[in-house]
This record gives C-alpha cells, sequence and structure tokens, in this order.
C-alpha cells in the first residue's frame, strides 16, 4: 500500500484507512471493467487501489506533491501500462475537460475535502463535459441536505437539476485517519444530463435560484421583486398554483423550473 505522511490540514486531508468505504464507493458507482474514473485528492491512494482493482482507468488529480511522490511509487506498474495518470493540480480551478476527458465519458468517485464540497459538485455538473455518474463522500450533514431532507435547499437544487442524487450510507469517522469531528456519507449522482437547460439558460436558473435563496426566511415572491415586477410574479405563481408566501425552499427542482421558464418568457416578450 501507499507510504504514509501526515496529512495537511490546510488540504482539508482525511485519508480513508480500509477497503470498505472504497468498495463501497465503487458499488454505488456501477463501476466496470474499461470505464474512466476522475479520482479528485487521491491521497494515501486507498480508493485509486480499488477503482483499478475492477479494471477501470484512473485519471487523478492531486494538489499534495508529498502524495503524488508516494502514489507514483505505489503504482509504477498501472502507470506505466497507462492504468493510472496522475495530475498535480488544484481542484479549485477543476474543468474537466481540460484532462481530456469526453462529454458522458467518465465517472467521478473521490474522497473530496469538506470546504470543496459545493465547488466540486457545481464544477463536475455545471459543464459541457458531464460525467455519467458521480460519487463523493462528504459530510454526513450534506449528503442528507442534497438527497433525504424534506426542504429544498441551493445545493439540493443544484444537483438535482443536472440528476439524481441518492443517499448511499452513512461512514463513521473511525475509517479515517486522523478521524473528522463529525461522520461522513457517501452521496451518488446518477442519470447526469443538461436536458433541463434545453431550452433555458442555466446562467438564468441559477440567477434566480440564488436570488430566491438570498434571504431564506422570506417569501419567495418577496425576494424575486428585488429584480422582477411583483405583478408578473404573481400570476406567474398564481398559474403554477403555488401560494403567495410559498418560499424558495418549498419548491420541487421541477417547479422551480417551470417558474423560471415562464419567467425567463416573460422576459425576453418585453425585450
Amino acid at each position: 500500500m501507499t507510504e504514509k505522511f501526515e496529512h495537511k490540514k490546510s488540504l482539508g486531508q482525511h485519508f480513508l484507512n480500509s477497503d470498505y468505504v472504497p468498495k463501497k464507493m465503487c458499488d454505488a458507482s456501477a463501476l466496470q471493467t474499461g470505464e474512466t474514473v476522475l479520482e479528485i485528492g487521491p491521497g494515501t491512494g486507498i480508493l485509486t487501489k480499488e477503482i483499478i482493482a475492477r479494471g477501470a482507468k484512473v485519471i487523478a488529480i492531486e494538489a499534495d506533491r508529498r502524495a503524488i511522490s508516494a502514489l507514483e511509487a505505489s503504482f509504477q506498474t498501472e502507470i506505466a501500462r497507462g492504468q493510472l495518470t496522475i495530475h498535480h493540480h488544484d481542484a479549485r480551478s477543476l474543468d474537466p475537460a481540460q484532462f481530456n476527458l469526453e462529454k458522458q465519458g467518465y465517472k467521478v468517485i473521490s474522497n473530496i475535502p469538506y470546504y470543496l464540497s459545493g465547488h466540486l459538485f457545481r464544477a463536475l455538473l455545471d459543464t459541457d463535459c458531464q460525467p455519467t455518474d458521480l460519487v463523493f463522500l462528504v459530510q454526513k450533514e450534506v449528503a442528507q441536505r442534497i438527497a433525504r431532507d424534506r426542504k429544498e435547499s441551493l445545493l439540493s437544487l443544484s444537483i438535482k437539476v443536472f440528476g439524481d442524487p441518492s443517499y448511499i450510507c452513512t461512514i463513521k469517522k473511525s475509517h479515517f485517519t486522523p478521524p473528522p469531528k463529525i461522520d461522513s456519507a457517501i452521496v451518488a449522482v446518477r442519470k447526469i444530463g443538461r436536458g433541463n437547460f434545453d431550452n433555458l439558460p442555466s446562467d438564468f436558473f441559477f440567477k434566480l435560484l440564488n436570488l430566491g435563496f438570498c434571504q431564506k426566511r422570506k417569501q419567495l415572491i418577496g425576494n424575486l421583486s428585488a429584480e422582477f415586477p411583483r405583478n408578473i410574479l404573481e400570476k406567474i405563481l398564481t398559474d403554477l398554483s403555488l401560494p403567495l408566501d410559498t418560499r424558495a425552499e418549498d419548491i420541487s427542482v421541477e417547479t422551480w423550473l417551470e417558474l423560471c421558464s415562464k419567467l425567463y418568457s416573460t422576459v425576453k416578450t418585453q425585450t
């Protein structure tokens, strides 16, 4: 196995310490021989090892040069035969297209730094170079907000508009070295695509979504009326059978798309 080294708090490193979690993550992605996987932050390589054992090709991006050196020592054979390619890269500037990944031609399986969760979901979903499936290990609270909460959030809607998220299982903190302060969870996003934006610009959808959630306790119409005429908003909400006191968190992604589509058509007509 890969050589051990001290974790860096600045990189949010919590290394997996058993093969239980990697197996669960690969199972969640229904990984098949011959598929390509983007792995963000392989660290000590325990997840990398499981992905490779299932016959997949790994494109790994890693910000820590110590980890890269250790991975190169442990996976010499796999690197030589082209099954593992490692890039020194900061995930905060991730663009999957720059690693020669093809649209809908790869999967993502990663144990990511907690603080990058929202950024990486957006970078991998709101792009023309989308994966077919995405499996992340994130904070349990984040996974619940995405896939289990009755109320919607800016994060959950930003994911559901591109795919179907599901909460796979809880991962106790004892599965990490050093252990984080809270438990984690595996969350999967499947059936990823951009079909919801065939006739609606994604930037308009996200502009409206952010506006709708800008003051969470405020009614949706109050938030949106900061930029759109109240009388138009009232008509659209009524047409959608939504009470005028509806809040952003009470609306499903399907209804959000209808609202955005109607408002976008109205705005286009008036310009």
